[in-house]
């Protein structure tokens, strides 16, 4: 079985459970995700499978390269690699669905941050800030960044203003609260990372450090 899918985030909506605990959860359109390539250790050096997701539509958006490369399948706009239980139960052309999932089960979600530009160091790193009074003239501002003439320079990984967000972030131990399998939506708990519409990885936990 395959370790992981990819999905689209829908947004975060609530449910009630059997005792009328009000849950918070994100909808996840998830897969369905076809194999493209199996690697194995003869000839990979390692074991993995190769998935895509959302075919491609127009023809035009089909280079030569992606022709050879999905010569047994069909193009799909992303390509992603995931673990397998068995690489010898895997072929060309499998598809995975989220029946792979359990309710109740943990997963790690992997996306991207929303970008938040350039921004100071309060809302970056969360600094306190000085004095908000008048009078003042240190509201917002980091304060010193160094020493005198020794050591003379600003240490590496100074914590400073900058461009904040659009990272790659992963949460862990997240819990699939529902699954709706006639619309292939995951129900997970919680709030994970990137913004509407953008793509997920989910990953059960018991594969991660594979």
């Amino acid at each position: 079985m395959i370790h992981g899918l990819l999905g689209r985030k829908i947004g975060m909506t609530q449910i009630f459970s059997e005792t009328g605990e009000r849950i918070p959860v994100t909808v996840v359109q998830v897969g369905p995700v076809t194999v493209v390539q199996v690697k194995t250790k003869e000839k990979d050096g390692y074991e993995s499978v190769q998935v895509g997701f959302e075919p491609i539509t127009h023809e035009k958006r089909i280079t030569k390269p992606m022709r050879g490369h999905f010569k047994d399948v069909t193009p799909t706009k992303h390509l992603h690699e995931f673990p397998v239980d068995d690489i010898s139960g895997v072929q060309v052309g499998q598809t995975f669905d989220l029946s792979i999932f359990a309710e109740g089960e943990r997963v790690r979600v992997s996306g991207t941050s929303k970008g938040r530009g350039f921004q100071g160091v309060i809302k970056r790193h969360n600094f306190s800030g000085g004095p908000g009074g008048h009078g003042s003239k240190f509201h917002r501002a980091p304060g010193s960044i160094g020493n005198r003439t020794f050591p003379g320079r600003v240490f590496a990984g100074k914590r400073m203003p900058g461009h904040m967000g659009a990272k790659r972030v992963t949460v862990n131990n997240l819990e699939i609260s529902r699954i709706v399998p006639e619309k292939n939506l995951l129900l997970i708990r919680g709030a994970i990372p990137s913004h509407n519409g953008a793509l997920v990885e989910i990953r059960k936990l018991y594969g991660a450090a594979k």
